[in-house]
């Protein structure tokens, strides 16, 4: 069901974009603090909602669904602002678009391999990579409106890079999995393209001779 907690907790991630959005028009480090504190809050249901679900017994095909999309949403948009408010600029926008492209392909294949029925789990590494890159970007969301004392600007853009490494790693290896499954669909295929072989016939033995 759509409203049970664990969906509720999901659609929480969409629902609270546009204030994460609106808070960048808006002047003053409050605005910095209320992005911060929306994007974390919304990051920590992506941890509680499967929790939830396990707990309840209330894992569906809607909430796996939801799940990635409101995630991917969330993080795409926090990026993108940060890109357009110069938050992110120079050779941060590389591990930025790193993000963003894994993002969109590990999309793809799932949608792919979800018609072939093929699931792909998450591996501990990625989540590792999740983590990381939401904390990264609570950092960047803060910014200078942080704590004179703690270089938050700085632990994000770090952050932001070691994300972008595992992002490639975990991308790699969610590729190559789907390219196994990739590569035996279109070995299927041509097999059932591919024209049956005609009976064999022996060619016509000639007459003997009469004597």
């Amino acid at each position: 069901m759509l409203t049970s907690l664990p969906n509720l907790l999901t659609l929480s991630r969409i629902f609270v974009i546009p204030p994460v959005i609106g808070a960048f028009y808006l002047d003053g480090d409050i605005a910095n603090w209320v992005a911060c504190a929306l994007f974390t809050a919304a990051s920590l249901t992506d941890f509680l909602d499967g929790y939830v679900a396990r707990s309840l017994s209330q894992q569906t095909k809607l909430g796996r669904f939801l799940d990635p999309v409101a995630d991917k949403l969330l993080v795409a948009a926090a990026i993108l602002m940060l890109v357009a408010f110069d938050r992110i600029s120079g050779l941060l926008v590389m591990p930025a678009m790193v993000i963003l492209c894994r993002e969109i392909m590990v999309s793809g294949l799932r949608e792919f391999l979800a018609e072939l029925r093929v699931s792909v789990p998450v591996s501990r590494l990625a989540k590792w990579k999740t983590t990381l890159q939401m904390l990264a970007i609570s950092f960047l969301l803060l910014s200078d409106a942080g704590p004179a004392a703690i270089p938050v600007q700085r632990i994000g853009e770090i952050g932001l890079w070691v994300a972008a490494v595992l992002t490639i790693i975990t991308g790699y290896d969610y590729l190559r999995a789907g390219l196994k499954h990739m590569t035996r669909q279109a070995g299927a295929e041509k097999g059932e393209r591919r024209p049956a072989e005609p009976a064999s016939v022996k060619p016509a033995q000639s007459p003997r001779p009469l004597l």
